[in-house]
């Protein structure tokens, strides 16, 4: 089990790389399952659903540990990435219900890409030549999948570029967050925000689920829960540029259960576009992190 605790923990690649398994696995067969409820349900009522259900993934630390989870001295960032999250869930799922599952999922690897350029743009971090070829290959790789001009893009591709973008927000919040919040925290938090947030689109399209749209509902809340727990806690314990193209098999998990569910199979641009977003999301990963370990030059004497 993750970790409840604020205090920092050491690294443990080999744990990071199978909590971020964990993570691809409990989020595509999520996906999989969004798919299939929203042929009855709308997907903001899925939304709604899932993170009133992913508490339950929480209850057990919050039973033992009371109300110690709660404590934190950042309610403001925890909030502020409920509120993004939350938005750019509503989109997601939207496309999910719209667009082929394969593409949705090789279309959201561009978040870390715009992760780095946020992190370039607000804190002043500086790019060298190769994470900004990186950079712009993976931005290539999504005219690849949307083909402007040659195909049509549709309302799903645009939400999920959207989406995109804002997890990348979120997930520079997260980071930070890591530093001095548990997984646990960080995750209570964002079912506590996103929760009433996604009620309110919700009642805009409410019906009453069924018995049977009910299971499939708390089976969607426990997925993504337990995949947002694992992925808190993969980026506390492990080192980003090990645990980035674990990320990878998102595509693998989800391409197997669109063509074994829904007889869906991705085209070869998809294909060609998703590894060219996730090779560079990875390069980028792995160029920070010989960046941040690489010896700096003695200060000279004065």
């Amino acid at each position: 089990m993750p970790s409840a605790l604020p205090a920092p923990a050491p690294i443990d690649n080999m744990k990071g790389i199978l909590w971020m398994l964990v993570f691809t696995l409990a989020m595509g067969t999520m996906h999989g399952c969004i798919r299939h409820v929203s042929a009855a349900l709308h997907p903001f009522e899925i939304a709604f659903f899932r993170n009133v259900f992913g508490l339950i993934v929480v209850v057990p630390w919050l039973v033992r540990l009371g109300l110690a989870p709660l404590r934190t001295a950042k309610l403001g960032l925890l909030t502020l990435r409920g509120v993004l999250n939350v938005i750019s869930m509503l989109a997601f799922f939207t496309a999910l219900a719209i667009t082929p599952l394969a593409e949705v999922t090789a279309l959201s690897f561009s978040a870390p890409i715009f992760a780095t350029l946020l992190a370039m743009a607000v804190f002043g971090e500086r790019a060298g030549i190769r994470r900004w070829t990186a950079i712009v290959v993976g931005f290539l790789g999504t005219l690849v999948i949307l083909r402007p001009g040659y195909a049509e893009v549709g309302l799903g591709a645009l939400l999920t570029v959207f989406s995109a973008l804002l997890w990348g927000v979120c997930m520079v919040i997260i980071k930070s967050l890591g530093r001095t919040e548990s997984a646990v925290t960080i995750t209570i938090y964002m079912s506590l925000v996103m929760a009433p947030l996604s009620l309110i689109a919700a009642l805009l399209v409410w019906q009453w689920p069924t018995w049977e749209q009910l299971a499939w509902l708390v089976g969607i809340g426990i997925l993504g829960g337990a995949g947002q727990l694992a992925m808190a806690e993969a980026l506390r314990v492990a080192e980003t540029h090990v645990i980035m193209p674990v990320d990878f098999m998102k595509l693998i998990w989800v391409s197997a259960i669109a063509y074994l569910w829904f007889a869906e199979v991705p085209n070869a641009f998809t294909l060609v576009g998703g590894v060219m977003i996730f090779g560079a999301t990875a390069f980028i990963a792995w160029r920070e992190h010989v960046m941040r370990t690489a010896p700096k030059p003695p200060a000279e004497p004065t």
